[in-house]
């Protein structure tokens, strides 16, 4: 079936009686293929810190949404102590400029010897004397939009909207806490391998729902009756109350939760990144699409109180997962059953997954 058979989808604006999106966007691969050209391409994706690029004259080959996008970029520090996002294909015929992390005045290409500025410009090519108009702008190293949040690197191949938008809630919100100070954590971070759709990932994700049903240590640890959805532009936060003695955050008093024992603050960043904020520090979990039943989902742990962690809901998050994934790949075996197409949301617990289906139709549609 070509995509240009796929038909978009709507979802009512009204919560109370909107139904959620037809089963087959979590089974066909027509739908995964465009899902990818309409929604990952037009996104802000995680690209890591800043670490990598820590000092003038270093480079740091990446690559956008490992598994799907694969789109090799390149990150730089120039002379002047700027930061570049720059593609990594070399202009001539296509050769990966930067195969490995390295530091050194320029770029070239081992190719046919093209020399790049580290801010992307092309310095010169051997054999092209008699080239006629050459130089031009179109010779450079494309250079990707990029931006971030207290060092955390987000970039985008053709930006829907400004990374500013995705993350002004979370800088006001979190400002107090000292990101800047939270040092990654290898030992803590890890990759999981879900049997799932990477939507159905992000539908579980958007609701405490399924907490007291599915998660018996985490719902010890939050007050289920207080967990709240709070909804933006881009992105959701979902409020984590702590049920008794936990550890919570020391709130100043300018901070709108100023008086209530928050455990945890989780921030979902259309269309596949989760930001949870800890007494302890920073869970990142980066949702990447392998194939339409299949999902990589990246822990990255960044600390800044080493002596708050294994405690409150910041803890046991590898168990938490474990029984994430346990549901979500029963749920990709149930949506592809003849006898379901859609259902219907919880007006009270369901308000993110509702927010991130209408963001996905919308995308869809344009």
């Amino acid at each position: 079936m070509p995509i240009e058979s796929f038909e978009p989808f709507a979802i009512d604006p009204d919560i109370t009686r909107a139904a959620t999106p037809p089963s087959r966007l979590y089974f066909d691969p027509v739908v995964y293929q465009r899902v990818l050209s309409r929604i990952f391409v037009r996104s802000w994706q995680w690209l890591g810190d800043r670490s990598a690029v820590k000092v003038p004259g270093q480079v740091q080959p990446v690559s956008l949404l490992e598994g799907s996008l694969d789109e090799p970029l390149l990150l730089t520090r120039d002379a002047e102590d700027r930061v570049h996002c720059l593609s990594n294909v070399c202009t001539h015929r296509g050769n990966l400029v930067a195969e490995s992390a390295g530091t050194g005045p320029f770029l070239r290409c081992r190719y046919h010897g093209r020399r790049f500025g580290l801010d992307g410009r092309m310095l010169s090519m051997p054999e092209f004397e008699r080239a006629v108009g050459f130089p031009t702008a179109a010779d450079d190293l494309p250079r990707v939009p990029f931006g971030e949040l207290e060092g955390f690197l987000f970039a985008s191949l053709e930006p829907a909207f400004p990374l500013e938008e995705l993350l002004a809630e979370v800088r006001s919100r979190v400002a107090f806490l000292p990101l800047a100070e939270a040092v990654f954590d290898p030992g803590r971070s890890r990759d999981y391998l879900v049997q799932a759709n990477w939507a159905l990932y992000c539908d579980n994700y958007l609701e405490g729902f399924h907490i007291p049903y599915v998660h018996a240590a985490l719902a010890g640890a939050l007050d289920y009756g207080s967990y709240r959805t709070e909804l933006y532009p881009y992105a959701s936060l979902q409020v984590g109350v702590a049920s008794g003695g936990e550890e919570v955050f020391q709130l100043p008093a300018s901070s709108p939760d100023h008086g209530q024992s928050i455990a945890a603050y989780y921030y979902f960043l259309f269309p596949n990144t989760m930001l949870n904020f800890y007494p302890w520090g920073l869970s990142v979990n980066v949702v990447k699409p392998l194939a339409v039943d299949r999902t990589r989902v990246s822990f990255l742990t960044y600390v800044w109180a080493p002596e708050k962690l294994d405690r409150g809901a910041g803890a046991g998050l590898d168990r938490v997962e474990r029984e994430d994934e346990r549901v979500v790949e029963s749920v990709q075996r149930g949506v592809r059953s003849r006898l379901y197409d859609r259902g219907r949301y919880s007006p009270d617990r369901e308000q993110g997954v509702h927010h991130f289906h209408g963001l996905l139709a919308r995308f869809l549609r344009d």
